[in-house]
């Protein structure tokens, strides 16, 4: 059995069966034989049918958000947003198939005709977490099925409903059997089903353990994956920077959706002129959330997924503090931060090290440490003195200056005055452990296809 206990009160929220071997062979024997028709569909079906999809979901914009909040703990208030964004990134992956899936025609050439087509894979597996369900689920799932594969959804046993939720939208929008199915699966049974022959592409989001599995489990296998996993991503705000507008942006950034995001701030570095400044202005912003009842419209600031995951957070930051850090937030700001639970009193901490595991290790939750430097170059080699790299931002008026830091930070996205957001029309990666692969933008749809090559010699 699933057993999702809900963050907000610690009920058990859903209960579902895991999938039988018989329920697997019919879903993986369903998805490949669609996948014939499916391809050949004209595109223009295909966007049809998809946008479709996208309409049938977002008309229960309401009740997927109360079952989000139920889920993972994410405030009623904010939760509407990740169906907004689901849209904004999927019409965007609809407008942009047309291009990224046109055939490549080099020079012409007298006496032939060479043209080099997108293919679809075939079944494709997507595993979604919890943290943005339907966010990360989306940018696999609608351009895979754009490009012409089948998918089979697995979502994490914290947000079970997500999945079925996609698939009944794909039903009611009249996707043919077989080409949108969700599976609820044990981690064995992910195992062998990412051993079938008929999965030919995984992508997976999740922790860099979750990627290290995935990628064991295929090693005898010659397919596709993509896999967006952990991160530590930094801001650096410079002497030159808007400070009121750094100070709002870099706060939401790292306690949005209580710092469960994968392109979070998580460590700031701060030029020292404005550096006590900037400290000063956090920890008012901070101070002003309000811990509670994701239920509530009012509360800001919900609890993170688990309690098992406060558990962790909070030793993290322990550490630190033991090791000389300093929290600037006044806890008892925030009643509702109650041991055993999951609900977190945010944290801001200052006088932190790269020697703490709180600043190298992803933490995941509504805490961030504020480092002190003398300028771009100490910030830029700090911002690199990570095992992961998704995003950055930069904070600063200069565009220039930006441009020049940006180049050599070690990361798959670069921000100037804005962070953790996905523009769907820039391509979405990683590197180092936070992993490989590509979604969003016309690249995206080349790790869902294969390139092959037409090469005539004309009568």
């Amino acid at each position: 059995m699933i057993r999702t206990v809900s963050p907000v009160d610690g009920s058990v929220y859903v209960e579902r069966e895991l999938a039988t071997e018989r329920e697997i062979e019919e879903t993986l024997g369903a998805a490949a034989a669609a996948f014939a028709a499916w391809r050949l569909l004209p595109l223009e079906r295909r966007q049809e049918l998809v946008s479709r999809m996208v309409d049938a979901f977002i008309a229960q914009r309401q009740a997927i958000a109360e079952e989000l909040t139920w889920q993972m703990g994410r405030p009623i208030a904010h939760a509407p947003f990740e169906v907004d964004r689901f849209e904004e990134r999927a019409r965007a992956m609809i407008r942009l198939v047309p291009g990224a899936l046109a055939d490549i025609v080099p020079e012409k050439k007298e006496g032939f005709r060479r043209f080099i087509r997108r293919e679809p894979l075939g079944v494709v597996l997507v595993m979604a977490p919890w943290n943005y369900p339907y966010l990360t689920a989306v940018n696999a799932v609608v351009p895979a099925l754009l490009a012409g594969n089948t998918v089979v959804l697995k979502h994490s046993a914290q947000t079970p409903l997500c999945a079925e939720r996609m698939v009944r939208a794909a039903e009611e929008a009249g996707l043919p059997g077989g080409v949108f199915r969700f599976l609820h699966l044990s981690h064995r049974q992910v195992a062998d089903l990412i051993a079938d022959r008929r999965v030919i592409h995984v992508a997976f989001t999740g922790s860099v353990e979750g990627g290290r599995q995935v990628q064991g489990a295929m090693i005898n296998r010659f397919i596709t994956m993509g896999l967006e996993l952990g991160g530590k991503d930094p801001a650096y705000v410079r002497r030159d920077a808007d400070l009121d507008f750094a100070v709002e942006n870099v706060v939401d950034g790292a306690f949005f959706n209580a710092g469960q995001s994968c392109c979070g701030i998580e460590r700031v570095y701060v030029h020292r002129s404005v550096y006590r400044e900037f400290v000063r202005g956090a920890v008012e912003a901070v101070s002003r959330y309000r811990l509670g009842n994701p239920l509530d419209p009012a509360t800001t600031l919900g609890p993170v997924a688990s309690a098992a995951g406060a558990a962790a957070i909070s030793a993290q930051v322990e550490d630190a503090l033991a090791r000389g850090a300093r929290s600037l937030v006044d806890p008892g700001l925030f009643p509702a931060a109650t041991p055993g639970t999951a609900y977190l009193a945010p944290r801001v901490l200052v006088d932190v090290t790269h020697d703490m595991a709180f600043m190298r290790e992803e933490t995941f939750g509504p805490a961030v440490g504020i480092m002190e430097v003398a300028g771009d170059d100490e910030a830029v080699a700090l911002m690199n003195d990570s095992p992961y790299g998704l995003t950055a931002s930069i904070w600063t008026r200069d565009e220039k200056a930006a441009l020049e830091i940006g180049s050599r930070i070690e990361t798959g996205t670069v921000y100037m005055n804005r962070c953790d957001y996905l523009d769907p029309e820039l391509a979405w990666t990683g590197v180092k452990d936070t992993g490989r692969g590509c979604t969003l933008s016309r690249l995206g749809y080349e790790h869902l296809t294969r390139p092959k090559s037409f090469h005539f010699r004309l009568p």
